[in-house]
């Protein structure tokens, strides 16, 4: 490939060397960004064949196959092409190929890469999941000559693990100036009032000249700031993975007028931003970690490493700027933890036995967690997507083409006709979506045409509805862009599975579809806490009722489809976020045999004994029915009533003095060696003993027959006597405790009128032991 490239970057000083090392062995190029190394390495490496550049993001892929195709003079798609979700501009001659992550391994289980010579992984010290992945995959099937860049991680332990050679590129710079805008020196970054300590250090950097480039944790800081800063005379600019294509433009092409471009990590490395001389950190970024077994979104402090890597941006010019709003010696942890190591690991494992490999036995920079390894194997099993080796099956195969998450690609395949397949199609487009598609307006009134609308607020009847265009405007805000999103990825999991495309889509019954989902994935119904009516259970996980949810306060179950989940403050402390509802009848859950059934109580009736037996989800009982008792659950009726008096009179009451003192007996005898009986359970094998299965058997029974051997008839009153476990004094009542270890007797406050407790006189003799009265809380000696 020979190129028209006039512009001179920092890295073409190191041409020569590159394309040596590349003849002779893989490669590490470490290089801040704006060196060119991710312009330059794939043109220099295709003079070894066609070249794949994995990138991490949408927003760089694109960008940077515009960047390159021009300098060589060639249309996008052409000589150079990139290939992202729903967006693929490359042919078969295309000789360098930027694709995201996500992308390349699809390729990589459907034939290895086997059409590239090379492949360049680029930003890996990000360790994104799937590029972790990717590189234990290559380097597991070291058929490709490989470049990886990296900014920030150890050369020497990239170079033995990728078997590479090493070789450096500075950036030019003019020098950046850091300023630390707090009176603490080790103040770590906070997300408190971003906005408001924003504001000033911009103005001041305006007032310097050059564009201004602030990094923030996300989304919602970068609409709060924009909102602040609208009253600037410069052009404030959002960049996030999801602005529109004119704020990127704007973002990434310098202006007459002087720019303020807030970011989230997506400027941090990848994208050049012409024209910055003034970089502002907020230290901050929402990052993904493991909690309880769950991957819980949080805002975080950036490392020191992501720190030098936005400084960078700023002095490329002339003398550049970083304000910082932490304190100089903060604490920061020295580099971001890999995504694998604080991310569920279900689509990784799916993804590499998709690719034909085990994932615990690919070779990985660093180890997985044994935990998160577990949690997703038994998932994936679960499916039915992985077999008792691990290897996948059929129905994983069928689930990971699919752009979505596992278990909404399980929930698509597994669904009974094609109307409910094609709503969960939809509703799995909506959730998927990293935007807000819809949201309801406010106001009560809004609220009360909403109910209006869409009679049981089902968040999933408002979702299809949107997705197909039939939601009432009036009611529901849509975000044009994200729809956008929603649809093309409905479209393209229509396509896959030769479904109509969303505009012509099928009418489905809500109860039907909701059904089908009970079937394939029970565990999605959850329950009300009957004291915490915003909490949900499902036996396993709790939620709790996010404001984004319309959800009734009546229905006592729905089906959760998605969730998210915040670290709270102490170490295990995690909520979970039900933001997709769909209410549900106990009748479904049961219908769909969830719970587990259980004998609640018994009722005789008419002389025949009826088992009410319960069935129960989640703590909670969503079904009840009645049925003769029969077998150990009528024994157990029958040993129930002797006891409280209602059938044999006064058998039950003789049989639980006798047991009670025995055990009493046992105890003072040899505690060590005692053995305590339970009335109920000798009464039932007594029961069985005597040949009963029917309750008119007892008929033919008499109290008598029932002996309990126990203490020996001749020596029991005086025990009794002796160490009685009841007192009826004057006016009270009290039960009898005995401690042997401590030779101490407690006797409990049974009830009566007396106000004080007993006197030592009026109590057994007693002699060698300690007495104490116990009354409530309240504990005192008897003398």
């Amino acid at each position: 490939m020979t190129d028209g490239q006039n512009l001179t970057l920092p890295i073409d000083s190191i041409q020569q060397d590159v394309e040596q090392i590349l003849f002779e062995s893989n490669l590490i190029v470490q290089a801040d960004t704006g060196t060119g190394k991710s312009t330059r390495l794939p043109v220099w490496a295709a003079k070894m064949g066609r070249v794949l550049v994995i990138e991490p993001r949408r927003v760089a892929c694109t960008t940077l196959a515009g960047f390159v195709a021009e300098t060589l003079e060639s249309e996008v798609g052409e000589r150079v092409g990139y290939a992202i979700k729903f967006d693929y501009r490359f042919s078969d001659d295309s000789e360098v190929v930027f694709a995201t992550p996500g992308v390349v391994l699809r390729w990589f289980s459907e034939d290895k890469l086997k059409g590239f010579d090379v492949v360049m992984i680029d930003e890996f010290h990000e360790r994104r999941a799937e590029t972790d992945l990717l590189a234990a995959l290559l380097v597991k099937q070291d058929h490709h000559r490989l470049i990886v860049t990296s900014a920030t991680l150890d050369n020497q332990r990239l170079e033995a693990y990728f078997n590479a050679k090493a070789i450096i590129a500075n950036a030019k710079s003019y020098g950046v100036t850091t300023v630390h805008h707090s009176r603490d020196s080790q103040h770590m970054p906070s997300g408190r009032s971003i906005e408001d300590r924003v504001k000033p250090v911009v103005e001041q950097a305006l007032a310097r000249g050059g564009d201004v480039l602030v990094f923030l944790p996300g989304k919602k800081e970068i609409s709060q700031c924009q909102s602040m800063l609208k009253s600037l005379e410069a052009e404030v600019i959002p960049l996030h993975a999801s602005v529109s294509d004119f704020d990127r433009y704007r973002a990434l092409h310098q202006s007459d007028n002087q720019r303020v471009v807030l970011a989230t990590n997506v400027a941090e490395t990848s994208l050049t931003i012409p024209g910055i001389v003034t970089v502002v950190d907020s230290g901050m970024e929402r990052r993904t970690h493991q909690r309880n077994g769950r991957t819980a979104l949080a805002l975080h402090a950036i490392s020191k490493a992501s720190a030098k890597q936005r400084a960078g941006r700023a002095g490329r010019i002339s003398a550049g700027y970083c304000e910082r709003l932490f304190g100089e010696h903060a604490p920061l942890e020295a580099f971001t933890p890999p995504e694998l190591e604080r991310e569920d690991l279900t689509e990784t494992m799916l993804a590499a036995a998709c690719c034909g490999y085990v994932l615990e036995q690919l070779p990985f920079l660093s180890n997985l967690p044994e935990k998160s390894l577990n949690i997703a194997k038994a998932r994936l099993s679960e499916m039915g997507a992985l077999d008792e080796q691990g290897a996948v099956t059929e129905h994983g195969k069928r689930l990971y083409p699919l752009p979505i998450d596992s278990i909404f690609a399980h929930l698509i395949s597994g669904m009974d006709t094609k109307s409910n397949t094609e709503a969960m199609v939809d509703l799995a487009a909506v959730l998927q979506t990293p935007m807000t598609v819809w949201k309801r307006k406010g106001g009560e009134l809004a609220l009360d045409n909403y109910q209006r609308w869409n009679v049981l607020s089902c968040d999933v009847v408002t979702s299809v509805a949107v997705l197909r265009g039939e939601q009432p405007t009036e009611i529901i805000d849509v975000d044009e862009l994200a729809l956008e999103e929603a649809r093309k990825l409905s479209s393209s999991i229509r396509e896959a599975l030769e479904l109509p495309d969303w505009d012509v889509a099928s009418r489905f019954s809500r109860e039907a579809f909701l059904k089908s989902v009970l079937s394939v994935a029970p565990e999605l119904a959850y329950v009300r806490r009957e004291k915490r009516q915003q909490a949900f259970g499902n036996g396993f996980n709790e939620v709790t009722l996010s404001r984004d949810s319309d959800f009734p306060a009546k229905p006592q179950s729905a089906i959760v489809f998605d969730q998210f989940h915040l670290a709270g403050r102490g170490v295990k402390q995690t909520t979970s976020y039900a933001t997709c509802m769909a209410p549900v009848s106990f009748a479904w859950l049961v219908d769909a045999g969830l719970g587990e059934e259980s004998i609640s109580e018994f009722d005789d009736s008419d002389g025949v004994v009826v088992d009410v037996i319960e069935r129960i989800y989640a703590g909670r009982v969503i079904g009840e029915y009645r049925q003769a008792a029969k077998g150990e659950s009528l024994i157990r009726a029958l040993a129930t009533q002797i006891i409280n008096g209602e059938l044999l009179k006064g058998t039950g009451e003789r049989l639980v003095r006798e047991v009670k003192y025995w055990n009493l007996y046992q105890s003072l005898e040899d505690a060590a060696k005692s053995t305590e009986v339970d009335v109920l359970a000798w009464l039932e094998q007594a029961l069985q003993d005597l040949g009963v299965e029917a309750a008119e058997d007892l008929e033919l029974i008499e109290g008598d027959d029932f002996v309990f051997d126990g203490i020996p008839s001749w020596e029991f009153d005086d025990f009794a006597e002796k160490y009685p476990l009841e007192l009826n004094l004057a006016e009270l009542k009290l039960d009898v405790e005995y401690q042997k270890g401590k030779r101490t007797v407690v006797v409990h406050h049974a009830g009566g009128n007396r106000k004080d407790g007993p006197k030592r006189w009026e109590l057994p003799s007693w002699s060698g032991w300690k007495v104490q009265y116990k009354k409530a809380s309240r504990v005192i000696d008897v003398r």
